[in-house]
């Protein structure tokens, strides 16, 4: 311990000094080390006073608290000092162009919905199909009962379908049954074949309703179907034109698709697709000429007779073929969504990692793909 008060002015004008001649961070971390650490000789005089005197600790003490305010004082004061300069040095050192266009700041983005549905546009307009619109809101003749679905059906049942309720004083819907929202696109393709000569193609991109909400369903949906009626059309038309979507759709050559006998009303006979996937990392990759497994993507078939003779047409004459797929299913599959639900959330996070730009129109020559 210093002994004189002459000992302790002396050290603070040693570590001012040092403190003072400090030119860069470092060394001044050094000497708040020596002065202030642990082992600091500031720190031991504060250290000592428990072992003074109460006259040498009356005389002493405040000097010794003064010396350590001071020395902390200053080496804040020359570390913000050395700080600036650095600072100053390197905004002198920076230059900005300010004939620069300003950066892009995004406005929005387009929904992956939207964004598949125009692929699918496209890749169907390159095959020779329109694309055909309906009503929303359906009665059930042109939701079930055209399309060769029985009353006792299930898919007729309340706990599926979206009845509204009778109006009272509207006037009656005749034969057409109830209103409805409509629980699939297959209408407009009755509507179509009701309203427009063959032949026909055309896809019918649309809103549908189901009640139903989890994971992987919500009480409203995407869906896209396409129709084909025209003379000597069999299922190798079909089965070509699927594998056509779905290898521009994926991009990519190596796609392998599987047909498996079902069952729809509307279809005679009907399959089931099945798309073949490679598994990379834990994860499911669709393609692949020899895949680890398969993924069901849509149903089709051949259109069934009752179908094409409940819209005016001779089936012994026009034949044809159908097929549909969940919009939103096709998004999750390409773009690597897990939650449906968050397609309908408005969570402008999700929008803004999976939104398209609204100039990145998709087409065949440039990819249909972001």
């Amino acid at each position: 311990m210093m002994e004189s008060m002459t000992d302790l002015d002396n050290l603070k004008a040693d570590l001012i000094g040092q403190i003072s001649q400090s030119e860069d961070l470092a060394g001044l971390e050094s000497v708040r080390v020596h002065a202030l650490g642990k082992q600091g000789v500031v720190t031991a005089l504060l250290k000592s006073l428990g072992k003074m005197t109460p006259e040498e600790r009356q005389e002493k003490g405040p000097v010794i608290h003064s010396l350590r305010q001071e020395v902390a004082q200053g080496i804040a004061d020359r570390k913000q000092a050395l700080e600036t300069a650095l600072l100053n040095e390197k905004l002198a050192s920076e230059t900005i162009d300010l004939s620069l266009p300003s950066p892009k700041i995004p406005k929005g983005s387009l929904h992956p919905v939207s964004q598949v549905m125009d692929e699918l546009a496209e890749i169907f307009a390159d095959l020779g199909f329109a694309v055909a619109s309906g009503p929303e809101i359906e009665d059930e003749w042109h939701n079930f009962s055209a399309l060769n679905i029985p009353e006792s059906h299930p898919a007729r049942a309340m706990h599926d379908t979206f009845y509204f309720e009778p109006q009272e004083g509207a006037a009656s819907n005749g034969d057409k049954g109830r209103m409805l929202l409509r629980t699939h696109t297959s209408p407009v393709q009755i509507r179509t074949m009701k309203g427009q000569e063959p032949p026909i193609r055309i896809i019918a991109p649309g809103r549908t309703y189901r009640s139903d909400s989890d994971a992987t369903h919500t009480p409203m949906f995407h869906q896209v179907e396409g129709l084909v009626i025209d003379k000597g059309v069999h299922l190798g038309h079909l089965k070509w034109t699927l594998e056509t979507f779905v290898r521009a759709y994926f991009e990519r050559d190596d796609i392998v698709l599987r047909l498996r006998p079902s069952y729809f009303p509307f279809t005679e006979p009907s399959m089931e697709v099945d798309v073949g996937y490679t598994l990379e990392k834990g994860r499911r990759i669709i393609g692949g000429k020899d895949p680890d497994g398969w993924m069901e993507i849509l149903g089709s078939g051949m259109v069934h007779p009752n179908v094409i003779t409940a819209c005016g047409l001779d089936p012994n004459v026009w034949q044809g073929f159908a097929f549909g797929c969940g919009i939103d299913r096709l998004a999750m599959l390409k773009y690597g969504m897990d939650d449906l639900r968050a397609f309908f959330d408005g969570d402008l996070r999700w929008l803004r990692h999976f939104g398209f730009a609204a100039l990145d129109v998709p087409t065949l020559s440039g990819g249909v793909g972001a």
